[in-house]
Parts: C-alpha cells; sequence; structure tokens
C-alpha cells in the first residue's frame, strides 16, 4: 500500500510538473506572440501616419497639385489618418490587456469614429476609380463635369453618408464587465444588438457597400482604363510601325475603319514628296526625331506601369479588406466558433493586414506618381534653402515626365490625352 501511495503521489508530481512546464511554454509563446504584434502594430502605425501626413501638408501646400484626383486623394488620407488614429491603438490595448480600460464613452466615440474611417476610406477610393475612368476613358465629356468644385460635393456627400451609415454603432456598443481568473473585474467593449437577425443584417450589408460593391466598382473601371491604355499601346506601336515605314520610303495601302480605333493613322505620301518633306524636316527641326522617338517610348512604359498598378491596387484591396469583412460576417451567423477559431493573436494579425491599407493607399496613389514626388522634393528643397537649380529640374521633369501624370489621372484636363482620347469610349 505504501509502494502504490508513493507511485501514485510520483505520478501526481510528474503530471504538475507537466502541466507546469506545458503553462510556462504557453506563457512565453504569448509573450513572444505579444511582442511581435506590438512590433508590427507600432511599425504600420507611424508608417501611415507619416505618409498620409505628408501627403496632406504637400496636397495642401502646393496649389499645382490641387487637382480633381488630389482633391479625393486628400480626402483618403484625412480618412486613413483617422482610421490609424482611432483603431490601431484601440485593437491592440484592449488586445494585449484583455481589458478595455478606456471607458463607457470611449466605446461608443471609438467604433463609432472607427466605422466613419472605414467607410470614408471604401467611398473615396471609389470616388478615384469613377474619376480616373472618366478622365481616361471619356476625356471630353469628364471637363465638363469634374471640377474641383463638384469634388468638393462628392466628398461632402461621401462624409455625410459614412456619418449617417454609422449610426447604430454608437447605439449598439456597450462596456461590459467579466471576472479574470485571478479574481479580478476587466471590460470589453461589445456590440449589443436585440435580435440576433439585426446583428446578421447589419454585417451583410457592411460586407456588400464596403467590400462587395466597391470591389466589384474598382475592378470594373480600373478593368476599362486598363484595356484602354492597352489599346493606346497598340495604337502607338503601330503608327511606330507605320512612321519606320514611311521614312524608309515604302508605300502601303491604308483600310480606314479597320478594326483597330480609328482606322487611319499616317498619312502615307508619294517617294519624292516623302523624300522632299524629309530633306525641308531636317531643316527645320534636325533634332526633333530623337526627342519625339524617346518621349513615345517613355509613354508607352508609362502606360504598361500603370496596367500593372492598377492590377496592384485591385488586389491589395481584396486582400486587405477581404479576411476582416468574412471574418465578422461568420461571427454575425455564428459567434461561439469563430471566437474559438480566430481569439487572441489571429484576430490582431487580420485587423493588423486592414490597416495596412492606410499604410499603402500613400505608397500606391501618391508616392508611386512623378508629379507628387517631384512636388513633395520641391517643397523639401524650398524649406532648406536655395531651391532654383531644383524649380528649373522640377519643370524639366515635368515635361519629361507628362505620360506618368496622364496615364494615371491626376491632372487629365491640363494635358492632351493623346492616344488615349482617340481611341474612343470604354
Amino acid at each position: 500500500d505504501n509502494v502504490d501511495e508513493l507511485s501514485r503521489m510520483r505520478a501526481d508530481c510528474n503530471s504538475s510538473s507537466i502541466n507546469r512546464r506545458a503553462l510556462l511554454g504557453r506563457r512565453e509563446r504569448g509573450d513572444d506572440d505579444h511582442t511581435l504584434i506590438i512590433l508590427l502594430y507600432s511599425l504600420i502605425f507611424f508608417l501611415s501616419v507619416f505618409g498620409n501626413l505628408l501627403i496632406i501638408v504637400v496636397l495642401t501646400v502646393n496649389k499645382r497639385m490641387r487637382t480633381v484626383t488630389n482633391t479625393f486623394l486628400l480626402s483618403l488620407a484625412v480618412s486613413d489618418l483617422m482610421l490609424v488614429v482611432f483603431c490601431m491603438p484601440f485593437t491592440l490595448i484592449p488586445s494585449i490587456l484583455k481589458d478595455f480600460i478606456f471607458g463607457a464613452i470611449m466605446c461608443k466615440i471609438v467604433t463609432y469614429l472607427m466605422g466613419i474611417s472605414v467607410s470614408i476610406s471604401t467611398f473615396s477610393l471609389v470616388a478615384i476609380a469613377i474619376e480616373r475612368y472618366s478622365a481616361i476613358c471619356n476625356p471630353l465629356k469628364s471637363r465638363v463635369w469634374q471640377t474641383r468644385s463638384h469634388a468638393y460635393r462628392v466628398i461632402a456627400a461621401t462624409w455625410l453618408m459614412a456619418i449617417i451609415i454609422m449610426i447604430p454603432y454608437p447605439v449598439v456598443s456597450h462596456l461590459d464587465s467579466f471576472p479574470r481568473p485571478d479574481n479580478t473585474t476587466a471590460h470589453q467593449c461589445r456590440h449589443k444588438w436585440p435580435v440576433a437577425v439585426a446583428k446578421q443584417s447589419w454585417y451583410v450589408l457592411l460586407l456588400l457597400i464596403l467590400f462587395a460593391i466597391p470591389g466589384v466598382v474598382m475592378s470594373v473601371a480600373y478593368g476599362l482604363i486598363s484595356r484602354e491604355l492597352y489599346r493606346g499601346i497598340q495604337f502607338e506601336m503601330g503608327h511606330k510601325k507605320d512612321s519606320t515605314d514611311v521614312k524608309n520610303g515604302l508605300t502601303s495601302t491604308m483600310s480606314c475603319g479597320s478594326d483597330d480605333g480609328d482606322g487611319c493613322y499616317v498619312n502615307v505620301q508619294r517617294p519624292y514628296s516623302l523624300e522632299m518633306s524629309a530633306m525641308s524636316a531636317s531643316v527645320k527641326r534636325p533634332r526633333a526625331d530623337r526627342p519625339r522617338s524617346n518621349t513615345s517610348e517613355a509613354k508607352l512604359e508609362a502606360k504598361k506601369r500603370v496596367i500593372r498598378m492598377l492590377v496592384v491596387i485591385v488586389v491589395l484591396f481584396f486582400l486587405c479588406w477581404m479576411p476582416l469583412y468574412c471574418i465578422n460576417t461568420w461571427r454575425a451567423f455564428d459567434d461561439n466558433s469563430a471566437k474559438k477559431a480566430l481569439s487572441g493573436t489571429p484576430i490582431a494579425f487580420i485587423h493588423l493586414l486592414s490597416y495596412t491599407s492606410a499604410c499603402v493607399n500613400p505608397i500606391i496613389y501618391c508616392f508611386m506618381n512623378t508629379r507628387f514626388r517631384k512636388a513633395l522634393l520641391a517643397m523639401f528643397s524650398c524649406c532648406a534653402g536655395p531651391c532654383r537649380h531644383h524649380r528649373r529640374r522640377h519643370r524639366r521633369g515635368l515635361r519629361d515626365n507628362e505620360e506618368d501624370v496622364t496615364a494615371m489621372g491626376p491632372s487629365m484636363s491640363k494635358f492632351s490625352y493623346t492616344t488615349v482620347s482617340t481611341m474612343g469610349t470604354c
């Protein structure tokens, strides 16, 4: 009996030591996860704040940058700044402490501002996509209504719509208390819906108006823009080939009304008149051919870059927001299984992925724009001291890089549409 009792005691000691080691292991893994989450959240937070503040300053100070598209970009930067300021700290700190320490009033305010900032950011992305589509695919018609006053009205409407749509959030947000294992009381900011159907309908509505419909609109708009730019690339490549044939003295039969664009691209001349015109052109403009060729090549490369960038915009939108909206819908219909599968670190990383959109939007929409980069450098150089030389380079760079601005659409009304406008509507 003593031997059996001793063996049972040893087994209990071994099991307790194993449980203690497992508990310590889980705590260490939890601490490691918390450290990684804090580092990633801090990195995304500071990059987003710095990038969006920089955009706000540049677009506000530089009068030449106050175009229709940049007006929407300014609204997008403000909404993204609100997103990171009012969402990230109030998501990270309660997740780490397992306690919402900001009080009942802040629970309502924070959830309301979260919804408003996300809505405005999404609506701004849709407005930018529609504006770019109209400017590139319907340039003549868009000049009539694409003004800054119209942009101000659209932005005011998006802000008002976001404020109205998100009114249910402060109504259903409440601060609940729950006991901890160490006999202390913690708090949680939760949404209390009167019936389950209301909760499910709300999250399905958000899935539609903040993700599905904007995603489809952006995909269609940027897809049509990419098709238009691709047509422009084909047109310029065909025009370049025909120009080469004309320079070599080759004659060709032109078929007006072909399937590609306008049909008649080149006025082919007779060899004698071609030779005389070439001689006169060489006398009048001896250096015109090479810059024109370089400009044409630059335009083709710029349009190819813009097509790739538009694809990246759509992919990043779905990548950043799809997990969050899918999970919110899942939780609305089956909260228990969603909490078991996603509580803790997974949900923190999913929220971080959505906040990353506020970090990549400044990079995609502004810092990849040649004109914006030059305005940024000009502002810093002027603040530092002498900037006459840089201004000269700035003007020369704007002339050399008009294709970037034209293709990306920040100021379509100030430049000729060249190939893009000749290809007709999308």
